[in-house]
């Protein structure tokens, strides 16, 4: 009788063993997969939120380490030169070895390889490279390599480099395909991160912009909104150093009117040629200057040594076009700092010239205060003219006439010295109003406002401002061949305080009885040495005797010099 049972087929064990296996590693490889997608898809959404470039390189580098399980990992910006490296970020070096390490790599060796070569590079012995030259002392070992651009706009920003793979392993074709996936997403991180990193800055530009324009309006003196200029310049730059250069009337100079931050005070009132150093021919090309290392530039002279332990240096003019720069500004950086690129040279420059319209609008608004404050000294001087000195005659007139009828011989006298009391007051009227109607240069021709404009450009030199004070009718009784001598007199003094004195304080006194001048330069400086040369004082004294008069020299009695200058006026002996 037939059995009714199908015959059975029986695998082997081995080969059911094998088929599982195999399935086993299919499922965890998938696995594997699927979350390495995770792993990249959330290193990517890590690095697109950060704003900060900074964070944003450092996060990019810490995820790159994690993707492809590697114990060493770095982040190399190429600098301007596109030939070396000009910064370097590193995950899993700690800060104590970098130390022992020394200076961060320039871009040399197998990084430079990348640098001159943008495309992935895998390695399995870094050392079996022709480009490989070893690593400095204390460096760890490294075998395994793998190397990805980063680009950015089309343009190469730097590269990721990823050393010694976790458990002995190499880096494969899958670590290429993710690190190379996550250069292209940092990438947009970078562009992202330094768009809105110049948003920020041209905020802060145009506040800066806004706060100079707010101060010169009101009518702040101008060396106010120098300072301001300075000091947020250095402070959005994260310069030193700044300073502000103007131009010396009739000089082919500028002087330092203004420094401020690391070693200012031996700037301040240093004046320089105008078409050499960094200043000088931003100046005279009204165009930016750049140095990368000020402290070895051959356009800067040696003396005197202003710039120890500074870098990168660039000057700027304020204003350009037609009517041509201003001023100048200039930035230094500390020593090691990155040099100045482009694009802040570029914000730095329309900086400048948005705060030289800014100075031109505040001169325009300060001249027409200036005409109308004139125009109401024309009217005064006329009213005093037409009204108050013809009554004043009339009044004298009639009682010159009415002493003849008086037969009291003190009241007859007292009635004419009324009468000249009536000339003497005709008299300071009349100076009075040629003293409202003179202009500067016509405008500034007294010799009143000549002393203060010699005071005021010697404040940079001497470091401070003289004080400056003048008695009597100086514009009207002082003629202009004796006015010419005290111009020359004092600007000859005011320099010598300046060159040897070494004086906190200068006072000028000018004054005038109707008899002689007087010039009195007081210092509270070192004195005059005994065995000083004496070339700027006998100019002094030879222009005293050719009119008369005589120089003396004294000392103060809180130390310093006191120097008078003295010479009748006309028709006084």
């Amino acid at each position: 009788m037939a059995s009714s049972r199908e015959p059975r087929v029986l695998l082997p064990q081995l080969k059911l063993d094998e088929l599982l296996e195999e399935l086993q590693a299919r499922i965890d490889a998938a696995r594997g997969t699927r979350d390495r997608v995770h792993s990249l898809l959330e290193a990517v959404l890590s690095v697109g939120r950060e704003l900060d470039l900074e964070q944003a390189l450092h996060s990019i580098v810490e995820a790159a380490a994690a993707l492809v399980d590697a114990e060493y990992a770095a982040l190399g910006v190429i600098g301007p030169d596109g030939r070396t490296l000009s910064a370097f970020h590193t995950v899993g070096v700690s800060d104590e070895k970098i130390t022992e390490i020394g200076p961060y790599p320039q871009g040399h060796g197998i990084l430079g390889e990348l640098i001159r070569h943008p495309e992935p590079l895998r390695l399995s012995k870094i050392s079996e490279h022709p480009a490989s030259y070893g690593f400095p002392p204390n460096h760890p070992p490294m075998r395994s390599f793998l190397g990805v651009p980063i680009r950015v706009r089309g343009q190469v920003f730097g590269n990721l480099y990823l050393t010694e793979k976790r458990g002995g392993l190499e880096f494969d074709e899958e670590d290429e395909s993710v690190l190379s996936t996550l250069a292209v997403a940092a990438g947009v991180a970078i562009d992202n991160a330094r768009l809105y990193e110049d948003s920020r800055l041209r905020e802060r530009w145009l506040l800066a912009n806004a706060e100079i324009t707010h101060r010169l309006m009101p009518g702040s003196e101008r060396s106010e909104a120098l300072d301001l200029i300075a000091e947020r310049a250095r402070d959005i730059t994260g310069s030193a150093l700044a300073e502000v250069a103007m131009p010396m009337a009739d000089t082919p100079s500028l002087t330092v009117e203004i420094a401020v931050g690391e070693g200012a005070e031996a700037h301040r009132g240093l004046v320089l040629p105008l078409h050499e150093g960094l200043m000088g021919l931003a100046y005279s090309t009204a165009a930016p200057v750049t140095s990368d290392d000020i402290t070895r530039d051959d356009r800067i002279t040696a003396e005197p040594p202003r710039f120890l332990g500074l870098g990168p240096a660039v000057a700027v003019p304020i204003g350009t076009g037609e009517v041509g720069a201003r001023g100048v500004v200039l930035l230094v950086r500390e020593a090691g700092r990155p040099v100045f690129s482009d694009k802040e040279t570029e914000m730095l420059q329309g900086f400048a010239a948005q705060a030289a319209i800014a100075m031109e609008l505040a001169e325009r608004r300060q001249d027409a205060q200036q005409l109308a404050l004139l125009e109401d000294r024309d009217r005064i001087a006329r009213d005093l003219h037409d009204l108050a000195i013809q009554r004043l005659f009339a009044t004298g007139m009639t009682l010159q006439s009415a002493g003849r009828f008086i037969e009291h011989p003190k009241a007859a006298d007292r009635v004419l010295r009324a009468v000249d009391d009536l000339d003497e007051t005709i008299k300071i009227i009349r100076s009075t109003i040629f003293g409202l109607r003179t202009r500067e240069g016509g405008a500034g021709s007294g010799l009143r406002a000549r002393v203060v404009r010699v005071a005021g450009e010697a404040a940079p030199v001497l470091g401070f401002a003289p004080g400056v004070r003048m008695e009597g009718l100086i514009d009207t009784e002082v003629p202009l061949r004796i006015a010419d001598h005290v111009v020359a007199v004092l600007s000859e003094a005011l320099t010598n305080v300046a060159r040897h004195a070494h004086a906190h304080a200068v006072e000028v006194v000018l004054t005038t009885d109707g008899r002689e001048v007087v010039l009195r330069v007081a210092d509270d400086g070192v004195g005059i040495p005994s065995g000083g040369r004496r070339s700027g004082l006998r100019n002094m004294a030879e222009r005293a005797e050719q009119l008369g008069g005589r120089l003396e020299l004294s000392g103060a009695k809180s130390g310093g010099a006191v120097l008078t200058w003295s010479v009748p006026l006309p028709g006084e002996a």
